[in-house]
């Protein structure tokens, strides 16, 4: 039987790191991470690192009807992942601004870098578009960016 030897989610140097186990169900028929999982990994990674900091999905669509959505995202792949590879997400919060955030992801395996993504995300009323984000989830991102010890 195979173990999954998956950390829990964490925060260090006002990064999050997420680690994820590749599975058959991840890959092509040659056992390469099939591109689009790449993204799913992300957004895992996202929703781990705004659980860790007190953001609940659920709490702000069924209590405000809002939600953050992805607006951009740019991915550059180097290397490819493979069956069975633990691999790390690693989520940094470059910018907040009054209704976005800019992210940048990448999946690593060790220290080297297979994808790398530049996300926006927008924050959004589900009864139509974009809003401010709450201040306390600003604030709590904000917190990451200064663990980071640029500013």
């Amino acid at each position: 039987m195979n173990k999954i030897n998956q950390s829990p989610p964490s925060i260090i140097d006002g990064k999050h790191r997420l680690s994820v186990r590749v599975y058959f169900e991840d890959t092509d028929a040659g056992g390469i991470v099939y591109y689009a999982n790449y993204l799913k990994f992300a957004e895992r990674a996202r929703t781990e690192m705004m659980r860790e900091i007190g953001y609940e999905h659920t709490d702000t669509l069924e209590n405000y009807g809002t939600s953050f959505v992805v607006k951009t995202c740019n991915v550059e792949f180097d290397k490819p992942g493979r069956l069975d590879d633990l691999l790390e997400v690693e989520t940094e919060i470059l910018t907040i601004r009054g209704a976005s955030i800019q992210l940048r992801q990448k999946v690593k395996r060790g220290v080297e870098d297979l994808v790398r993504m530049d996300i926006k995300l927008a924050y959004i009323s589900l009864n139509g578009g974009p809003i401010r984000i709450p201040l306390i989830v600003r604030d709590r991102m904000s917190d990451l960016i200064i663990l980071k010890g640029d500013g």
